[in-house]
């Protein structure tokens, strides 16, 4: 009889990289929240903002990390379904504050960047190569909103069979309530997948590049 328990994994198996999700200049700037085109929960600026522990020490261990970016044409020709719900017109690429985060984040000329149109890093882009070319096996998610792209991102990472792991405490959400109910639904995929800063800031010593 084959044995159904699930093994218990480490927090990084294999080869780690570091995706960090939507953390553009619009996420740390003076804009009020009710002129918001996407909610956000409280303090989400300052979890965006501790990703950078995170970035800092995967350069450290020699980790790669690869920076996704949501952008869209100022003639919203590419923007689909995408504003049928609660978001309006956002990440135009006319907009200065689409710009990747760069100085907030410590982001070098030589960074891994990947532009995308939809909110999983993986539809579209060329995401799933680079990680094949850098033969990674968990991924290490940070970033926004934990309630669309990252859990959408989580999910593609999980169906194409990559162990995903997200930082609790360098994600946010649309809402507490939207960011809670993400993590439980990314934990019931991946046993483990929710872990704290200094969970994942011990495994990254551990494991390395």
């Amino acid at each position: 009889m084959t044995d159904a328990t699930p093994k218990k994994r480490e927090l990084i198996e294999g080869r780690a990289a570091v995706i960090v999700i939507d953390i553009q200049k619009s996420s740390f700037a003076p804009i009020p929240d009710e002129e918001r085109s996407i909610a956000h929960m409280p303090d989400y600026a300052e979890r965006m903002a501790h990703s950078k522990v995170v970035i800092d020490k995967a350069r450290e261990r020699d980790i790669p990390v690869i920076f996704i970016q949501e952008i869209h044409r100022a003639n919203l020709v590419d923007f689909g379904r995408e504003l049928d719900g609660d978001e309006s017109v956002h990440c135009l690429d006319s907009n200065p504050l689409t710009a990747f985060a760069e100085e907030e984040l410590g982001m070098r000329p030589d960074d891994y960047r990947i532009s995308k149109r939809r909110y999983s890093a993986f539809y579209g882009t060329d995401l799933e190569i680079l990680l094949r070319g850098l033969k990674a096996e968990t991924l290490i998610l940070t970033g926004g909103l934990t309630d669309v792209c990252v859990h959408y991102t989580f999910v593609d990472g999980h169906q194409g069979d990559y162990f995903c792991r997200v930082v609790e405490d360098c994600v946010a959400g649309s809402s507490i309530e939207a960011h809670d109910a993400s993590l439980k639904a990314m934990e019931y995929l991946q046993h483990g997948a929710v872990r704290s800063i200094d969970e994942v800031l011990g495994a990254m010593d551990q494991a390395g590049g």
